[in-house]
């Protein structure tokens, strides 16, 4: 993670604040051969496409609760998009609820939360926050870092999204969709995005959290700033905060 690293601050919060550059050595601090491997371990990472470019580490989430809660019906009626976000944090336990909510795992077989194309995952849940990109990773319930930057702001067209707590991002891979079209690939990729998505609006409804699901997104400057290989794109994006007072 960046010097802003959730740990170092406070263990139970993930925080808005913007995340640190990374620093450049000063020649008349180091000694040739010091020098000489460093620029080949910057050569080195240069070279791999996604490589986190700050020390970052797996970030281990909560257990998720998973009784409790509002009643479906009730969820069900106070659904709804917002798009005005307040920048106050959000506590580690209701990331960690968030994201099994959206696409966890609910059986012993692996299953997921979400219904998904031909019982092949496609999707994966990137999470956006100041300190950088997470991948979650449904397995280990963890996040894993991406990349060390704050790209908030290139994760739709309205204002808001750079300032909002935490930005999802949905990434399909089409390497795992064979026999199909890319105007199927991407069809389905997005019902089992909305399958997703949906799910994050009843767990907001459940835990008065403001949420919009979005499809104003410059998906070329995203997929740049994530570094996404050809074969994977950006579904949908979806803003997540408490709301405004």
């Amino acid at each position: 993670m960046t010097t802003n690293r959730i740990a170092d601050r406070n263990p139970d919060l993930i925080h808005s604040s913007s995340g640190g550059d990374i620093e450049n050595f000063g020649a008349g601090t180091m000694s040739r051969r010091q020098a000489n491997a460093a620029l080949l371990a910057g050569a080195t990472l240069a070279a791999m496409p996604g490589i986190v470019l700050a020390a970052q580490e797996t970030m281990p989430l909560p257990a998720p609760r998973k009784t409790g809660g509002m009643p479906l019906m009730q969820a069900l009626q106070q659904r709804r998009s917002t798009r005005e976000f307040a920048p106050r944090p959000l506590p580690s336990q209701i990331v960690s609820d968030l994201l099994w909510a959206a696409y966890g795992i609910n059986r012993p077989g692996g299953d997921r939360t979400a219904p998904y194309w031909r019982h092949i995952m496609v999707i994966d849940v990137y999470v956006a926050m100041a300190d950088g990109v997470w991948l979650y990773d449904p397995k280990q319930h963890a996040l894993l870092p991406h990349l060390a930057q704050d790209i908030r702001a290139s994760t739709g067209r309205q204002d808001f999204v750079a300032t909002a707590p935490l930005d999802l991002v949905y990434v399909a891979h089409g390497e795992r969709m064979q026999d199909i079209s890319a105007e199927e690939r991407r069809l389905y990729a997005s019902v089992d995005t909305g399958f997703i998505g949906q799910n994050v609006y009843l767990f907001c409804a459940s835990e008065g959290l403001a949420t919009v699901f979005r499809g104003a997104v410059d998906y070329p400057k995203l997929a740049g700033a994530m570094r996404l290989d050809g074969s994977a794109f950006v579904t949908f994006a979806q803003t997540v905060g408490y709301p405004k007072a």
